[in-house]
């Protein structure tokens, strides 16, 4: 089994306070994120604002610690949304005959073949702006990767010994699916998810940024750095911090999920070590 680098242990430690810091920013936060102050107007950092004040004199540090609650699980509800529909028709399409399997996979390569991202800006745009629309967009346009990865993966499966002998014992075909094949075929999808945590972050601050996704005030990361960039030179902390909040939660996610790809897949363990 292979060990966690330093890197990735220092990987997984950020993941988790970010994970935290979703919940317990609010308890945290020093001061009141949405409290607008003129007077305090792109202060730089100091030891009153940690992480300075942005254009409207809100504290930096507090409106980070409250975007955490709606940057990382607006992703996670994304990829919990796109692998349910993926798992669903991945499935549908491993078990339900070649005519069902050659329409659904027909309609997985178009969705594979045009960029999501384009395509999830498209349909928040068409859906109002907010965070969501921005949600609900990247969920209709995330699920084709899925789907291809869980019709591979249940394709490899549903033929092994053990599955046949349940099979032969009478177990109904409801049962073996949710029993015996999804169980031991989508051990490599959590892996997949974890990857997918940095691109879809990635995705929905910068639908955020272009206007699509989260609104002012919102404290999102991306609505941060949309507000703030016209006021780059004078104002810097403003933008960079939600920037390396989400370069540094993005990349550590990125991490674990490589981390955990290698440690089940044992092709790759030689080469990590």
């Amino acid at each position: 089994m292979s060990r966690a680098r330093p890197i990735e242990r220092a990987a997984l430690v950020v993941a988790v306070l970010v994970a935290a810091l979703a919940v317990l920013g609010p308890l945290l936060a020093p001061h009141d994120p949405y409290a607008v102050n003129l007077a305090q107007s792109l202060q730089g950092p100091s030891a009153e604002h940690w992480f300075g004040t942005d254009v409207n004199g809100r504290d930096v540090l507090s409106r980070l610690l409250y975007g955490a609650r709606e940057t990382l699980p607006a992703t996670l509800v994304v990829i919990a949304a796109a692998t349910l529909i993926g798992t669903l028709i991945g499935t549908l399409a491993a078990l339900g005959g070649k005519v069902l399997d050659e329409v659904l996979m027909r309609i997985t390569d178009i969705g594979l073949s045009l960029p999501s991202i384009i395509l999830a800006l498209g349909l928040a745009a068409a859906l109002g702006p907010g965070l969501r629309s921005a949600v609900i967009a990247l969920a209709l346009t995330w699920w084709p990767g899925y789907a291809r990865l869980v019709r591979t993966l249940v394709r490899e499966v549903k033929d092994a010994e053990y599955v046949d002998a349940a099979r032969t014992l009478g177990v109904s075909r409801l049962r073996l699916v949710f029993a015996h094949i999804l169980p031991n075929a989508l051990g490599a999808l959590y892996v997949q998810t974890t990857l997918d945590v940095s691109a879809v972050m990635l995705v929905i601050s910068g639908l955020s940024f272009v206007g699509v996704g989260a609104q002012v005030p919102s404290a999102e990361w991306g609505a941060m750095i949309a507000a703030a960039a016209n006021n780059l030179t004078n104002g810097w902390w403003a933008v960079v911090f939600p920037g390396l909040a989400i370069m540094l939660t993005a990349l550590a996610y990125n991490l674990v999920g490589d981390w955990l790809r290698v440690r089940n897949d044992p092709t790759l363990r030689e080469g990590a070590r």
